[in-house]
């Protein structure tokens, strides 16, 4: 695949009544664009969702990465601040950020995904069934769907959940999401990975699947008429 050239710079998203630093990613040739929400403790500065974001911005898809807590309340209480696992807030958050992407000139007309890590993932599963006009696909890693349990069964997108093998407890809760869900969806077990996707090609390999799930589904040819 060739390289594709893309244009990175620092954002400030509106969202709901709190301003969320971020950086959005576009490529020169772009085809959707793709919201990313962090699991608890997690930033925008996340290594394992920038990584993933630099596959899809290679594959010609515009990424949002931004911090669903603001710097204050990032600092308050550090990783024991409840806010962190506050998944309607985050999930409100997550609503703002799509409404306010879809605002700007450059990715009005685009089709959304949402990808979710870890607590993340829930919010990005209510954000997708109170978005539903604007989100034509989802992708969980490592998520928590159980904690948006409600919601399961009213999502209509594509849904791809990806665990890793030996992240067996999380892959008991999306196995169990999974059966609640009357959208499409798969659910893609990579072999011997941990929850973080620390062994050698695991995070590689969610990348790939994210990326060709949010190919597949955010193309405009993908896209219903």
């Amino acid at each position: 695949m060739a390289s594709m050239t893309a244009t990175e710079r620092p954002v400030t998203v509106h969202a709901a009544t709190a301003d969320l630093a971020g950086t959005l990613t576009r490529p020169d040739r772009c085809s959707g664009l793709v919201i990313f929400a962090h699991g608890s403790g997690s930033s925008r500065f996340s290594s394992r969702n920038r990584f993933v974001a630099d596959q899809l911005v290679e594959a010609g898809l515009a990424t949002l990465l931004f911090d669903l807590l603001t710097t204050e309340e990032d600092q308050r209480d550090g990783s024991n601040d409840p806010l962190r696992f506050d998944i309607p807030l985050l999930s409100q958050r997550l609503e703002g950020a799509i409404h306010w992407a879809l605002q700007q000139p450059e990715l009005e007309r685009m089709p959304v995904g949402l990808f979710g890590a870890s607590t993340g993932a829930a919010a990005a599963i209510n954000a997708a069934v109170a978005c539903s006009d604007h989100v034509a696909a989802l992708v969980s890693r490592g998520g928590r769907p159980d904690l948006a349990f409600n919601a399961l069964p009213a999502v209509v997108c594509p849904t791809l959940f990806i665990v890793g093998g030996a992240d067996l407890d999380v892959l008991e809760l999306n196995t169990w999401a999974a059966a609640h869900l009357q959208a499409r969806h798969h659910l893609e077990v990579v072999p011997g990975a941990t929850h973080l996707f620390a062994e050698p090609g695991a995070l590689q390999r969610a990348a790939e699947l994210a990326r060709d799930w949010f190919l597949d589904n955010l193309t405009p040819s993908a896209q219903p008429d």
